[in-house]
């Protein structure tokens, strides 16, 4: 059976081929490395990139961390025992070409090793996803994101596309601006072994998540990099931006894990725009390429 040892090191990999990929797309920047150490148990690598020809900010985080479980973060899992282990890959890239989206992955595993359960294993899980925020929306784009992604799942179990493709509808949801954060992707989480599949099994479904990042967004980039836009679009990208990041500071699950559990700030962090607007009571032209996105900013799309 697969171990939390060859999980992290299997992750590790992947934040390799990942940085160097897009290092390659980009053609100008490089990531910068920072090693460090957390203060409880375990540590990580966080990989910035900024300033390039396309990518204006991202980040490829790879993290392995122990330790006790803060008392709030018990109560939110709804588990006695305090010893953890999670690792993971997360990534934010924030273009600096509003016609080219944002994109967020993360792969994750988790084991409370003092803490059992029915079958008498370690209790143990894994999550992820992967989801697109386009500053517009592309219709063929949004397809061509969410076929691919189906193609992935449906290689593992035919219901994971669905059921995963509705948690993300629900989870990137800005319930304040009732609207999704972009057009979704797939989100699952606590996905544990069972009659229909092992844990390896399980390990092989996150690793082609993780891989699938490359071919997608590198397609989604070469496709709009190079199509010219305007300061209006531009003025479009920081205000959808800042939706971004109002997301991610009240809603996300794993930057308030990283907070609770003491995690490095700047990595916890790096999800956020390096410039973003917040224009009083914007409202887009009508009939306008800015209104026809916040109309597909919607839950229960099919795309695929």
């Amino acid at each position: 059976m697969i171990t939390k040892e060859q999980i992290a090191e299997a992750y590790q990999i992947i934040q390799d081929e990942i940085c160097t990929a897009l290092e390659a797309t980009d053609g100008k920047a490089g990531f910068e490395e920072e090693q460090w150490t957390r203060e409880g148990g375990g540590g990580g690598r966080t990989r910035v990139i900024q300033n390039g020809n396309i990518f204006e900010k991202g980040g490829v985080n790879f993290s392995a961390v122990y330790g006790q479980l803060p008392e709030s973060m018990k109560k939110a899992l709804k588990v006695e025992q305090d010893e953890f282990f999670a690792t993971g890959v997360s990534i934010v890239i924030h273009p600096n070409h509003p016609l080219v989206p944002i994109i967020h992955m993360n792969i994750r595993y988790f084991e409370m090793p003092t803490s059992l359960a029915q079958d008498g294993e370690p209790l143990r899980w894994f999550g992820g996803g992967i989801d697109l925020t386009p500053h517009y929306v592309f219709e063929e784009d949004a397809r061509y994101f969410h076929a691919y992604l189906k193609s992935v799942c449906d290689a593992y179990n035919k219901d994971f596309y669905q059921r995963f493709k509705l948690w993300a509808d629900d989870y990137f949801y800005i319930k304040h601006r009732n609207e999704t954060r972009g057009i979704g992707g797939i989100f699952y989480d606590r996905l544990t072994a069972g009659e229909s599949i092992d844990w390896n099994t399980l390990f092989e479904f996150s690793t082609a998540i993780g891989r699938s990042f490359i071919p997608i967004y590198t397609e989604l980039v070469k496709r709009n990099r190079d199509k010219p836009f305007t300061e209006e679009q531009q003025l479009w990208q920081y205000i959808r931006r800042s939706r971004y990041a109002e997301f991610n500071l009240v809603y996300d699950a794993g930057t308030k894990f990283g907070l609770e559990t003491n995690g490095r700030i700047e990595s916890i962090l790096m999800s956020l725009p390096p410039t973003a607007k917040w224009l009083y009571d914007f409202h887009p032209q009508p009939e306008s390429e800015e209104e026809k996105t916040l109309s597909l900013l919607k839950k229960g799309i099919s795309w695929a």
